[in-house]
């Protein structure tokens, strides 16, 4: 799909600095945002509370205007401008996901961790969590324990996972589901 006359001048507007323009983009795309935002974190298997997502999508549109709207000048608008919008705010969101993964807990450790631990040190916490993902990745076979690895504990691309095993980049995401469904159906 090409960029639409409307896009393209939402985009245009916003490059020459009209008035109001920012808002009238931010407007008709933070639903889209929100919505990468909560698929990207999703299909990693961290649960995010409001405070994170509202962080998570203001450095998107922090992204988006920095250096004089910078990405937005590079778009070469061979696409839609909303397809383009989501590769940006998935590849801002993952980097920030995979930088700040230490404090953020995945699904699986919201259902498997007492959280009644609250006095505890957070760090033990942490390595206690790790300590059980490892077990878990036990009962994996090599190939998908190391998958899992790779993307949960070292915050690995799915194409990173790819080149780095010799999979095809589109069986990362059915081999992540099937070791996580073994993982769910082995802790509990």
């Amino acid at each position: 799909m090409s960029l639409s006359e409307v896009d393209r001048q939402f985009l245009q507007r916003c490059l020459e600095r009209a008035p109001r323009a920012w808002q009238n983009f931010v407007d008709r795309f933070l639903g889209l945002v929100v919505h990468v935002a909560n698929h990207t974190a999703e299909s990693r298997g961290i649960a995010l509370d409001q405070s994170t997502r509202d962080d998570l999508v203001a450095e998107v549109f922090l992204a988006l205007i920095a250096n004089d709207f910078g990405v937005l000048r590079r778009f070469r608008r061979n696409c839609s401008l909303a397809t383009y919008l989501t590769v940006v705010a998935r590849r801002v969101i993952a980097r920030r996901l995979a930088t700040s993964q230490v404090g953020l807990k995945t699904a699986s450790q919201l259902d498997t961790v007492n959280l009644d631990t609250a006095g505890d040190n957070g760090h033990q916490s942490r390595i206690e969590n790790r300590e059980e993902v490892q077990q878990l990745m036990l009962r994996l076979d090599p190939q998908e324990a190391n998958v899992v690895r790779m993307y949960h504990l070292e915050g690995k691309s799915y194409q990173e996972i790819s080149q780095s095993v010799g999979m095809a980049e589109n069986s990362i995401g059915p081999v992540l589901s099937r070791a996580r469904s073994k993982m769910r159906g082995e802790a509990s």
